[in-house]
Formats: C-alpha cells, sequence, structure tokens
C-alpha cells in the first residue's frame, strides 16, 4: 500500500509543478485551479464550503481568496442573511480565462493517461473514486 500512496503523492506534486508552468501567464499559481472551478461551477458558494469541497483549511481558502480578489479573478461579498459570511462569485475575467484553464488541466490528465487502455483508465477512474471517498469520510469525521 505505501507504494500506491507514494505514487500518488509524486502525480501530484509534478500535477502541481505542471500547474505552476502552465496557469504563471495568466497570472495564476496551482492551487487557483480548483478554487476557480468551484467558484465557476458554484456561484456565491461560502469560504467554508469552498474549503469543504476542495479540502484546504478554512485559514488558507481565505487568504488564498482574498489574493485571488486581489488580482481581479474573483469577487467576494458579505452574505446578504449572514455578514460574516463571504459569498464567492468569478469576475469576466475569470470566466474569459476559464476554457484555458479546463484545457491546461485536460492536457496533464492526456498526459498522464497517454499509454492507459480504456478498460484500465475505468478500473483507475473506479478505485480513485472509493480512496477519494474513503479519505473525504475520514476529513468529515476526524
Amino acid at each position: 500500500m505505501s507504494h500506491i500512496i507514494r505514487d500518488i503523492t509524486e502525480i501530484a506534486r509534478c500535477g502541481a509543478q505542471y500547474r505552476t508552468d502552465a496557469l504563471a501567464p495568466m497570472g495564476l499559481k496551482a492551487c487557483h485551479a480548483s478554487y476557480l472551478l468551484e467558484i465557476c461551477a458554484h456561484p456565491g458558494i461560502s469560504q467554508d464550503k469552498l474549503a469543504a469541497r476542495i479540502c484546504i483549511n478554512k485559514s488558507n481558502v481565505a487568504r488564498q481568496t482574498a489574493n485571488l480578489e486581489e488580482d481581479g479573478f474573483i469577487l467576494r461579498t458579505p452574505c446578504a442573511q449572514d455578514k460574516r459570511i463571504m459569498q464567492l462569485y468569478p469576475t469576466e475575467k475569470t470566466l474569459e480565462l476559464l476554457p484555458e484553464i479546463r484545457t491546461i488541466l485536460n492536457r496533464w490528465g492526456d498526459c498522464l493517461t497517454a499509454d492507459v487502455s480504456e478498460e484500465e483508465r475505468l478500473i483507475l477512474e473506479r478505485v480513485l473514486e472509493r480512496m477519494k471517498d474513503r479519505a473525504s469520510e475520514w476529513m468529515e469525521n476526524r
């Protein structure tokens, strides 16, 4: 089992470097892709819900969303019902970049699975989904 975790970790590190290199010309960091994809998919999502959805601690989400707002990628607005809750919205700048961000992420996936058969890919997706569910379950119950 330790080889599986080691390999997943190494793939994640390489993926982070790939995103760092590919997103830098847009003024984005590697971690920003997951933030922006979720915010675009769920406009008005709260920082707390975003943190839960992408499994990042709340203080990091607060810091990164502040950076994204400062750089013009998102808007943070207080919730009308509870001013303590910050809701996140994509800006036009982000909506224009979204197809390119998705293309960058898809290229990485294509690179990783270039010599993987369709059958192997489907099996891998199912196994990783179960592992992700267990990891999420652990996060919720800790």
